[in-house]
């Protein structure tokens, strides 16, 4: 490789800014509890289930995950602790 070209490669685009987002609503958290349970499940599939974006399941899930409600597996998926 000696000679060869380095490409730049373009900087990632910023995160979005998540502060300015409101608070999951009740009925959100409803909503994602009833898409989980003992079993592990695709986040995705919380998503498709629920009808909400990825950044509402996203702020639920994290809320769970810090009240220690949340188990998280491999592959990305999750499950509430039984």
């Amino acid at each position: 490789l000696a000679g060869a070209r380095v490409s730049r490669i373009a900087p990632l685009a910023e995160p979005p800014d998540l502060s300015a987002m409101p608070p999951p609503r009740e009925d959100d958290r409803a909503g994602v509890l009833e898409a989980l349970g003992p079993t592990p499940v695709a986040v995705d599939e919380v998503i498709r289930h629920t009808g909400l974006g990825a950044a509402q399941v996203s702020m639920v899930l994290l809320e769970l995950d810090l009240a220690g409600r949340l188990e998280r597996h491999a592959g990305g998926n999750v499950s509430l602790v039984s």
